[in-house]
């Protein structure tokens, strides 16, 4: 089944253009934070503050309006993107089949367009091939939102601790900088070069994690490399409903919410307010997502 109008369609609509100019900036090797989780059997996790911030855009795409305050509650935050071998763990423990290994194939973007190709896994990278075994850092792709929270579940059950995906508001606070709400288009910086893998300097591939620099609360990759799915339904009005009190999204829907934009969008999905919507089924070569547990 070929959706490539379809998809780019749904792409160009959720959010809004926007162009920045950036210079090149060397990458740094990820910096150890200070908030860090050291448990070894779990996840890097750093430690957000709970506070509130504006969440949202009146000046960017329609579906972030109207730009509102929001609180959220203390929660920890994958430092990283699940990568492939984190994945790969999960996959061996439970012999889980992901969404597209059910249906036989998942999108892929081939440089023009986005099609269905047969036989891509979790293992495949952004042209659709396995993955070199250098490529294990990579963040794990063709995963659904079905699939992400399946991870959840596993790594809950393994670690005793309840893991989840974020809330579209939590993480557009934890992209923002927590309460040091760094006031920038993109996680960290307004030089969209310092901080992501976009359509300009990714190569049309995924990168392994952590390459590019922090946010203000060394969150690495919060844009770009892939978008990360998030718990929430989408619902590209529900901002005028105003919640204000750590909202968990619309009740019901047929999308869930995904964040961050990718290596293969340009400047303006990068930015941290960008809202996106897909089925909770759908897996594409771009999407990804990172976990999160309460204090």
């Amino acid at each position: 089944m070929h959706k490539t109008f379809l998809f780019l369609v749904l792409v160009i609509a959720v959010c809004g253009n926007n162009t920045v100019n950036a210079q090149n900036t060397k990458a740094t090797s990820p910096a150890k934070s200070k908030q860090e989780v050291s448990d070894p059997n779990e996840p890097q996790m750093v430690f957000v503050q709970g506070g509130t911030f504006m969440m949202g855009n009146n000046e960017k795409g329609y579906n972030e309006k109207p730009a509102h305050n929001v609180t959220v509650k203390d929660f920890y935050i994958d430092k990283y993107e699940i990568t492939v071998s984190d994945f790969r763990k999960f996959i061996q423990a439970t012999h889980y089949r992901t969404s597209a290994e059910a249906q036989g194939w998942s999108y892929v973007f081939d440089g023009t367009n986005t099609l269905n190709q047969n036989g891509v896994t979790w293992e495949s990278d952004a042209y659709g091939f396995k993955r070199k075994s250098t490529q294990e850092n990579h963040p794990v792709i063709y995963v659904s939102y079905n699939d992400a929270v399946a991870y959840c579940k596993w790594l809950s059950s393994t670690t005793k601790k309840k893991y989840r995906l974020p809330t579209e508001a939590e993480w557009e606070y934890a992209a923002k900088g927590g309460n040091k709400l760094g006031k920038c288009n993109f996680s960290g910086s307004n030089d969209i070069e310092a901080v992501a893998w976009y359509k300009k300097n990714s190569n049309g591939e995924t990168h392994a994690v952590g390459q590019k620099l922090p946010n203000e609360i060394s969150l690495y990759d919060m844009c770009g490399n892939v978008a990360e799915w998030c718990a929430d339904w989408f619902d590209e009005k529900y901002y005028n409903q105003n919640v204000t009190n750590n909202p968990q999204g619309p009740a019901s829907g047929t999308s869930r919410v995904t964040r961050g934009g990718s290596w293969f969008l340009d400047p303006g999905f990068n930015r941290t307010s960008c809202r996106s919507g897909f089925d909770p089924g759908f897996s594409c070569d771009y999407i990804g997502f990172r976990v999160v547990r309460d204090k």
